[in-house]
């Protein structure tokens, strides 16, 4: 009796559907992120299950493919490279007990590749000779500081 009583005041306490939000973006390239948050704004405790399909214009579709939590933090999760380049209407569910749907337009964006070595390596410009200026300015500022010196060092032995 004491194990059906508890049962029953969990599930009291389990999440109401309508609880759990979502909010779905591209990763710009062919990902997709998903947070999942509270109605409160905290991040979803882990083992929140979502489902991703997609579908692109000319009627290409993708999934159902399931969303694993991503190490970027709680309530985000990532589904790595799994569309095309285009334009997709991507649908991310969570089944029962959460009950939710979110749905948005992803425009999906070749991964770019990274600089070449050579070009990390190259040397910064030379500074642009106006950034100097400061310098000059300051040179001018010591010479009128010690003509200033020695003006009152003259007017003080006359």
């Amino acid at each position: 009796m004491r194990v059906l009583s508890l049962m029953m005041v969990l599930g009291l306490l389990a999440p109401t559907p309508g609880g759990l939000h979502l909010e779905v973006a591209g990763d710009g390239a062919t990902g997709v992120t998903v947070r999942a948050f509270s109605a409160d704004g905290r991040p979803a405790e882990m083992g929140v299950r979502l489902v991703l399909t997609a579908t692109a214009e000319g009627g290409r579709t993708v999934g159902p493919i399931q969303l694993d939590p991503a190490g970027e933090g709680r309530g985000f999760y990532s589904s790595g490279p799994v569309l095309s380049p285009g334009r997709w209407t991507v649908v991310v569910t969570a089944p029962a007990p959460d009950s939710v749907r979110a749905e948005a337009v992803v425009e999906a964006r070749p991964a770019q590749s990274p600089p070449s070595p050579a070009a990390r390596a190259a040397p910064p410009p030379p500074p642009e000779p106006s950034s100097r200026l400061w310098l000059w300015g300051l040179a001018a500022l010591a010479v009128a500081a010690g003509f200033t010196a020695v003006s009152v060092v003259r007017l003080r032995r006359s």
